[in-house]
């Protein structure tokens, strides 16, 4: 198998969302409900120390693609297909500094500061790409919420930091941003044709926006009863997702496979966030349950990644008609 760093996707920077993710949801989750989901040390912190592995082998991993095929990494950078997944690095940075915030404040808040400084950048960068180059929709796709309306995510880990004006700015951003970017992308979605099955997972990426506004908006404006609308438009995509989903285990695997795991992650954070202010046996066993659901998508793509890796399918060309057939043969 032609295996080379050329082929390394910054889509891959979606394990360290989904394994930080899942290390602060789980954290959220012991402590808003300690009689019901019972997630000690051992559970929630070997997902914080895989994150920060993840980024410690794939960040120097992709610089070296950066030195050795500029041109290839740039047109993750211009492609619009490609453009918001690029905000992956920077919004799991400060969620990774989020879980290592703990052990490691100093440089957890110079991890956070980085991202939330790229974030803001890649944020500039695509609104002028877009601007410049105008919108093709068959390349509109969930990407886009990463990049355009991420800063929904970065008070996670921001206000264990102390990094709260900042954090209320790019939230606010970004929560203005909301509508427009997921009328788009959802519009994207009805009109034109269908995504290939291997990308169908970044569809899960809609979980994010309603999930993380009610739960970091909690967090900076109170118990606004209004958020609460929120949190059950959260539950009624992540019902139908997760139906949409049903076969996913048929779908080809590729890196966008992480995007089912840091939506689950950010619904599960949410769940346990109402369940503390709403502390019903239904909604507290809403919480168990999207917590186990995040935690089995993020086993599952974790033991996907590792078995392509140990094929030498990850960094391979993708799959095209003509060289699966010849794989085939």
């Amino acid at each position: 198998m032609n295996q080379s760093l050329r082929y390394l996707p910054v889509t891959l920077f979606g394990a360290v969302m989904g394994l930080a993710g899942l290390a602060l949801s789980a954290r959220a989750a012991a402590t808003a409900l300690p009689g019901i989901v019972r997630a000690p040390a051992y559970f929630t912190e070997p997902w914080a120390a895989l994150g920060a592995l993840a980024f410690a082998l794939l960040f120097p991993a992709y610089v070296v693609k950066w030195i050795r095929y500029p041109a290839v990494a740039r047109n993750e950078f211009t492609d619009p297909a490609q453009l918001g997944y690029c905000a992956t690095l920077p919004v799991g940075m400060t969620l990774l500094a989020g879980a290592l915030a703990p052990y490691l404040p100093m440089l957890a808040d110079v991890l956070w500061c980085s991202g939330a400084a790229l974030l803001l950048l890649f944020q500039v960068w695509g609104v002028l790409r877009l601007l410049e180059g105008g919108i093709d929709l068959a390349k509109v796709n969930g990407g886009w919420m990463i990049l355009f309306i991420g800063g929904i995510v970065v008070p996670g880990g921001g206000i264990a930091l102390g990094q709260d004006e900042a954090s209320r700015a790019l939230f606010g951003v970004s929560a203005a941003a909301t509508p427009f970017v997921m009328g788009l992308v959802f519009y994207r979605a009805v009109i034109a044709p269908p995504l290939p099955e291997a990308a169908r997972p970044t569809w899960f990426i809609f979980l994010v926006p309603p999930s993380l506004i009610y739960a970091h908006g909690i967090a900076f404006f109170g118990e606004l009863a209004f958020l609460d609308n929120f949190f059950f438009f959260a539950t009624l995509l992540a019902a139908a997702l997760l139906i949409y989903g049903r076969d996913a285990m048929r779908w080809p695997f590729s890196a966008a496979w992480w995007a089912f795991t840091f939506p689950l992650d950010a619904y599960a954070y949410a769940a346990a966030r109402y369940a503390q202010s709403h502390p019903s046996a239904l909604w507290k066993g809403v919480a168990a349950a999207a917590l186990l659901a995040a935690t089995l998508s993020v086993v599952l793509a974790l033991a996907r990644t590792i078995a392509a890796a140990v094929r030498g399918e990850l960094l391979a060309p993708a799959a095209t008609p003509r060289n699966a057939a010849s794989r085939a043969a």
